[in-house]
């Protein structure tokens, strides 16, 4: 079968942000024989924030993982179940028992400046046999001289494809082509390419991406994904079958799968709220909205004021507690 673009769907990962984490077992065989029998290749499966994300500070899922995992590889009769690992979160063990269930590849997550500590974790599933991807988060957060030199790293430690990840869905295609065109000239390996539609740019960033020679792009169907969600798939593979590029997915079984098996299962529909907006415009983590709207309420200030200075101020996930003293601050300001 001839892919000119190869798509991972997310939304069973990403996804999970918008369920709140509460995927059933149920939930993913469905959605999963559903994607399988539209041939996507890729399917990931695994917590919001990764295997081992299942916390008190990240979300707890209602269904351990592991089952999840094991459920979707059980399904799956082409399609290969991808997982997620942020180091600092997910462990070793946690990626050998992925791989035990049969997982074939691990998608190893950094901050965009941070390529270096992905190295364990790229190694070890090269020794387990799966196939491993870098993963460069809040890529708008660097220029592409510096995201070339991350990339190397990755590829070095063993990355067979490496993404530029708009996490916060703030890229603008223009942006997005001129970092794909320098990791295109800099890096041996397959380059990638996952957005988020704050700006509703996802699927323009996609075919910017695309244009510049990206052949890894993810999507999630029905744009089940954090923040305003994904590219949304079943758009991008229409899109893409109009260009005459080949995704290898058949288009009518995966709008189907689309409207009766993912629609019913969405807590709301997902779109883009003044939330999810000002997240894009500020570039800043989706995981700060909720941070941020209560501490607004506690100042009297807000929201989009503290997230707009956060994103000034360059704040990475894990900083949450930033959010704090910035509502004090443009209370302080507010007052003088």
């Amino acid at each position: 079968m001839k892919r000119d673009v190869i798509i991972t769907e997310v939304a069973l990962r990403d996804g999970s942000h918008a369920m709140r984490h509460q995927f059933t077992v149920d939930q993913v065989k469905r959605s999963v024989h559903g994607l399988d029998e539209a041939n996507i290749p890729y399917i990931e499966v695994a917590h919001g924030d990764g295997l081992g994300g299942s916390t008190i500070q990240y979300g707890q899922s209602l269904t351990n993982e592991f089952e999840l995992i094991e459920a979707a590889v059980e399904t799956a009769k082409k399609a290969k179940i991808a997982v997620l690992s942020l180091p600092g979160i997910a462990t070793k063990q946690e990626i050998k028992q992925a791989a035990q269930l049969g997982v074939s590849m691990l998608r190893v997550a950094t901050h965009v400046t941070e390529a270096d500590v992905s190295l364990q974790h790229l190694h070890l599933g090269k020794e387990l046999g799966l196939e491993t991807v870098g993963f460069l988060m809040m890529s708008h957060m660097a220029d592409p001289i510096k995201i070339v030199e991350q990339a190397k790293i990755m590829e070095k430690g063993g990355a067979d494809v490496v993404y530029i990840v708009d996490s916060a869905g703030a890229l603008l295609p223009n942006q997005v082509a001129d970092r794909v065109r320098a990791l295109k000239q800099e890096i041996g390996v397959p380059i990638g390419f996952h957005a988020h539609n704050n700006l509703s740019l996802a699927v323009a960033n996609s075919l910017a991406a695309i244009q510049e020679g990206a052949k890894r792009i993810d999507g999630s169907i029905r744009c089940l994904g954090a923040g305003a969600g994904n590219t949304q798939t079943e758009v991008l593979v229409s899109v893409l079958d109009k260009m005459g590029i080949q995704t290898g997915i058949d288009l009518y079984k995966i709008m189907d799968v689309a409207e009766e098996i993912i629609a019913p299962i969405l807590p709301q529909p997902q779109e883009i709220t003044r939330g999810s907006l000002v997240l894009g415009y500020a570039g800043v983590y989706s995981s700060f909205l909720l941070h941020a709207q209560k501490a607004a309420e506690r100042f009297g200030v807000d929201s989009r004021d503290i997230l707009i200075e956060i994103g000034k101020r360059k704040a990475v996930g894990g900083q949450e507690d930033i959010i704090l003293e910035v509502a004090a601050d443009l209370k302080a300001y507010s007052n003088d």
